[in-house]
């Protein structure tokens, strides 16, 4: 089974955490527990995972501390909050801030399954796009200086002609960067070159 099914559990009440155990490990989900937020702040090599089940009220760290803590870390993961009826406003904020979504209890053990199944699909598929990414970035790093200017004005949709004004270079010398680009960066078409320039572009909003 791959390291993205196991599924971390962080609630201080034992009972939960044995049926919610119990629950995973009968639909064919593996789980690590851990019966508060400090306990799995005190691992030195957490394991890694596809989805966290995360008690917002808990002794000591409660779980919305830890959901920010991770959130300076930059730890990936996607955090599914149960909570109780009074701290639903606290785990829509969460949501606001990068939750992946919340349960009340008592849930329905369908409901769960689903958001977990949900979770861990959406893990995968952003890590699958930050490789994509990763890759995409090792190509664009082998371009020269100026085939990264001539790439930079075919994605803003310059001609040839205009790029060699630009440059101060000939319109043979545009063709000769462009067929570089095109086959370093494996695009087979211009709007497949913009596509990815556009990727590599940073987020700003």
């Amino acid at each position: 089974m791959a390291k993205d099914d196991l599924v971390c559990i962080i609630d201080d009440d034992e009972a939960i955490r044995e049926s919610l155990r119990l629950l995973l490990y009968a639909s064919g989900l593996r789980s690590c527990v851990y019966q508060s937020a400090d306990a799995f702040l005190a691992e030195t090599a957490p394991p890694s995972f596809g989805c966290m089940l995360l008690d917002i009220r808990m002794p000591g760290t409660d779980g919305l501390e830890l959901f920010n803590i991770l959130s300076r870390q930059h730890v990936p993961y996607p955090v599914i909050f149960i909570t109780g009826h009074g701290d639903i406003p606290l785990a829509v904020a969460a949501i606001k801030r990068g939750a992946f979504d919340f349960l009340t209890k008592p849930f329905k053990e369908g409901e769960l399954l689903d958001k977990i199944r949900a979770a861990i699909g959406a893990n995968r598929s952003s890590k699958k796009q930050l490789l994509e990414l990763q890759e995409l970035q090792v190509r664009a790093d082998t371009c020269t200086p100026r085939e990264q200017e001539v790439m930079q004005l075919l994605a803003k949709g310059l001609t040839n002609k205009a790029i060699a004004q630009r440059l101060c270079i000939s319109p043979r010398t545009v063709e000769i960067h462009r067929a570089q680009v095109m086959a370093k960066m494996a695009a087979d078409s211009l709007p497949a070159l913009v596509t990815m320039v556009a990727s590599l572009e940073p987020d700003n909003s």
